[in-house]
C-alpha cells in the first residue's frame, strides 16, 4: 500500500505509527497522518499550511486533544483505516507517475470530506476561532 512513498512519505508513516503507539492506538487515522505531517515539518506541507492561513501550533493543539488515549494495553498491530487507505489513495492519484510525497498526503487529508482531521482543518481555514471537536 505505501510502495509508492517517497523517503520522507515513510517518515510521515512511521511518525504516524509512533503517534498510535503513544496514545494506545491499534488503529492508524487520517488524525495520526496529519499529526504526523506537521511533527515531521515538511517545507512544502508547512508552506501549504501557511497559504491555507491554518496556525500550526492550533491544530497540533487540537489534534492531540482530540486523539486522547486508547486501552493501556499492547496491541498487536497497527490497523490502516479505510480513511487513510481512501487518504493515500487520493495521494497516489494526485501525485501520478512520481512518489507520493508529504505534500501529496497533507492535500489529500485536506480534499477529504467527513473525517475528523479535515474537518480540523476546515475550521481553522473558515473561522477566526478553533473548531468544536468531540473529545
Amino acid at each position: 500500500m505505501f510502495a509508492r512513498f517517497s523517503p520522507a512519505a515513510l517518515r510521515v508513516l512511521r511518525a504516524a505509527e509512533q503517534e498510535c503507539r503513544n496514545h494506545n492506538h491499534y488503529y492508524l487515522g487520517a488524525e495520526h497522518m496529519l499529526f504526523a505531517l506537521i511533527e515531521e515539518h515538511d517545507g512544502k506541507v508547512e508552506e501549504a499550511l501557511r497559504a491555507d492561513k491554518i496556525p500550526v501550533d492550533d491544530v497540533y493543539g487540537e489534534l492531540k486533544r482530540a486523539l486522547g488515549m486508547g486501552e493501556d494495553r499492547v496491541w498487536e498491530g497497527i490497523l490502516i483505516t479505510p480513511r487513510v487507505r481512501n487518504i493515500v489513495r487520493a495521494a497516489e492519484a494526485s501525485a501520478g507517475d512520481r512518489e507520493v510525497e508529504p505534500l501529496d498526503l497533507y492535500r489529500a487529508i485536506r480534499a477529504e470530506r467527513g473525517g475528523l482531521a479535515a474537518e480540523i482543518l476546515a475550521g481553522f481555514c473558515n473561522s477566526a476561532r478553533p473548531p468544536e471537536v468531540a473529545g
